[in-house]
């Protein structure tokens, strides 16, 4: 039994590889676009905030899956795209791209809610300091976004771990990551333990991200500290 349980392990672990790549990659792309959408809704063009707004609400109204879908199976059925832009063809006829992209834009819509959220939730009496000291609105998210963002750790953790979980969505587009491998055994020897062992290793992955995550928050808020 112990050696049976080992081999599915082994198996399984191929796909970490595949799962850890997307994961950063897609927290990192994420996180960098909803700081620029987020500089972007405080700006004063009501059609540029509309459609950030617009965008918002596609990617967090709307699921996941049907997310990576639409993006992976969409563009092929313009022949177009892959006649007059094959850049753009070579890039969205891979499964990971194509999940990367998913995985990006999802969660940097919902990055963006808790960055732009933070940033409101800043004391008027901050930004009135600034514009007594002369700032413009530019100097003056320059001030305040980092204190914002460092109060945004605890939600933003959970979206990095929501992030995580969602790449076992990926294996809908043959993406053989560690849910890929987790269906292929499970096809092969149907056998509830692969499910306890996969969900094992997504359990140690999250909590040790968590952990890290808290020792970060510690650390940007410890001037809070008495």
């Amino acid at each position: 039994m112990l050696d049976k349980l080992l081999n599915y392990t082994s198996i399984l672990i191929k796909g970490l590889p595949t799962t850890i790549s997307l994961s950063v990659a897609a927290i990192i792309a994420a996180c960098l676009l909803s700081i620029v959408l987020t500089i972007l809704l405080n700006s004063q063009h009501k059609l540029l905030i509309a459609s950030i707004k617009f965008y918002i609400l596609i990617f967090t109204g709307t699921p996941l899956l049907v997310q990576i879908i639409i993006i992976y199976y969409g563009p092929t059925q313009f022949p177009a795209i892959r006649e007059n832009w094959p850049l753009v063809w070579s890039l969205i006829s891979h499964p990971w791209m194509c999940a990367f992209i998913a995985l990006t834009l999802n969660s940097a819509a919902y990055t963006t809610q808790i960055f732009y959220g933070a940033l409101k939730a800043i004391p008027q009496g901050q930004w009135q300091a600034c514009a007594v000291l002369g700032m413009n609105k530019s100097q003056t998210l320059k001030i305040i976004m980092p204190y914002a963002f460092k109060r945004a750790i605890s939600s933003y953790s959970n979206e990095i771990i929501f992030v995580v979980k969602g790449t076992a969505l990926v294996s809908t587009i043959t993406l053989m990551d560690l849910m890929g491998y987790n269906q292929f055994l499970n096809g092969r020897y149907y056998e509830f333990s692969i499910f306890m062992i996969t969900g094992g290793i997504y359990l140690l992955i999250n909590g040790l991200l968590s952990a890290m995550m808290r020792s970060v928050e510690k650390k940007a808020l410890a001037f809070e500290t008495p």
